[in-house]
Order: structure tokens, then C-alpha cells, then sequence
């Protein structure tokens, strides 16, 4: 039993045609034929489609991808990986693209410009907002200043709703800590906190769990979370480092 090659092209969103062409070059070519010579595809060569769907996503030539499938070496399970890193770099850089066009188009008609420092930090003293500023630069570099850009081409709605939105998640965590870092629900919780930064740049295992450290080391940050519950900064460090840790893992 397979699939014929309309249905795997329907199912691929390719075209018959372009499966044809995969046959012909010996990219892609079905396991067995029916009885009246139809092709007829297995499950070995669904997965050979999508790595090949994959690396042309990718702008890969079809003489490389054949090269690569064909190499004896080669890692499945390493490649999906590397598939999965560079379509997360294309999509922050179509993210970026999309945030410059959605902000040059209110400029050009006149809309609200970008955000101020003073909108950005609106309530914290403007000194230590500064010293905030200086340390993130050198601490963080590039990625900082990319995820100001970004936060400054937002609307004030939509500032307003992020920040609602973390500190909503803050408290929730607050009012979860006797359940222990490592209960479920606080794991959710971590979980969304994690997509809450996809707001503002790509938090990998190792940035989430430097990011809890840095809730207990640094003063500012520290005396944040303790004012909403005692031992809550200690608590979080914890959680997102456990959290971290099972990023990646069955």
C-alpha cells in the first residue's frame, strides 16, 4: 500500500508535475509502481519529500539536495534541526521586513510616529533608565538594539498589551509558588512566559535560563519581583531553569 503520486502531491502541496520531474532526476523516486506501473509512494520517501521541501524552502539546488539525501552520513534528525534554526532566522527577518513596512507606511501618511524612551519606560526614573539602556548595550549588543527597534514600531496599544500580558503572567507565577518550580502548572506558566519574549527577540533554553539568573543577580530586577512576593525572583530563577532544561527533550 502507498500513496499514488496525485494524492502525495495534494497532500505536499506540489504539483504532479514537479514530482515527475523529481522522478526523472532521481530526486525523489517511489518505492514501488501498481500493477499498471502507477507510482507509488511509502512512507520512506514521504519523509525523503519533506527534507527535499525543506532544503528548496531554503533556495537549496536540486543537484545539492540529491547530493546531501544520497550521502551516506547523512543525519535526518540533524538536518530537520538546522532546517528548523534557519527557518526561525528567515521568519525574524521577515518579521523585521514587516515591522519597517508597517512603520514607513505610517510615516508616509502622517500616522503615530514611533515610540519615545519616555513611552517605552514610562513610569521609571529617567536616570536609571539610562543606566538600564548603557548596560542592556553592552551586555546584549546587537540583539538589544534589534529588539528596541522593534518594541518602538509597535502602536501604544499594542506596548500596552505586551506589558499587560507579562505582568498578568508575573502574577500568576506569584500566586503559583507553593506548588514548587517544578509542578506543572508553573511549567505552563514558564511556557508562556517564554513565548511572551517572542515579543521581543528568539529566547533560546540558554537565555531563558540566563535570564532567570539575572532576576536574582541584578538588584533592579531582583527588587522588582520581590515586591510583587517575597522569594519570587529566587523562585523563577529556578522554574525557567528546569523549564530550559527540558527544551528539547522527549
Amino acid at each position: 500500500m502507498g500513496y499514488t503520486v496525485s494524492r502525495l502531491a495534494a497532500m505536499a502541496g506540489v504539483s504532479v508535475r514537479t514530482l515527475h520531474h523529481y522522478d526523472r532526476v532521481g530526486l525523489l523516486k517511489p518505492t514501488t509502481r501498481s500493477e499498471a506501473g502507477y507510482r507509488l509512494y511509502g512512507e520512506k520517501d514521504l519523509l525523503r519529500l519533506q527534507q527535499i521541501l525543506f532544503y528548496r524552502e531554503l533556495d537549496v539546488p536540486l543537484g545539492r539536495i540529491r547530493r546531501i539525501l544520497d550521502d551516506p552520513s547523512f543525519d535526518a534528525v540533524a538536518a530537520l534541526a538546522e532546517h528548523r534554526a534557519s527557518l526561525q532566522e528567515r521568519a525574524r527577518r521577515i518579521e523585521r521586513l514587516v515591522e519597517t513596512i508597517d512603520r514607513t507606511t505610517a510615516r508616509l501618511r502622517g500616522e503615530e510616529p514611533m515610540l519615545s524612551d519616555e513611552e517605552l519606560y514610562e513610569g521609571f526614573p529617567k536616570e536609571k533608565v539610562e543606566a538600564w539602556k548603557a548596560e542592556a548595550r553592552e551586555r546584549w549588543g546587537r540583539e538589544y538594539e534589534e529588539s528596541t527597534r522593534r518594541v518602538r514600531s509597535w502602536p501604544k496599544e499594542k506596548l500596552a498589551a505586551v506589558k499587560a500580558e507579562g505582568e498578568r503572567i508575573t502574577r500568576d507565577l506569584a500566586s503559583e509558588m507553593e506548588r514548587g518550580p517544578a509542578d506543572p502548572r508553573v511549567q505552563a506558566l514558564v511556557a508562556e512566559f517564554h513565548q511572551h519574549l517572542r515579543h521581543f527577540y528568539e529566547p533560546t533554553p540558554e537565555r531563558i535560563a540566563g535570564l532567570g539568573r539575572l532576576y536574582v543577580d541584578h538588584p533592579d530586577f531582583r527588587a522588582r519581583y520581590e515586591a510583587v512576593r517575597p522569594g519570587l525572583a529566587e523562585f523563577l530563577r529556578e522554574a525557567m531553569a528546569l523549564y530550559a532544561g527540558s527544551l528539547g527533550r522527549p
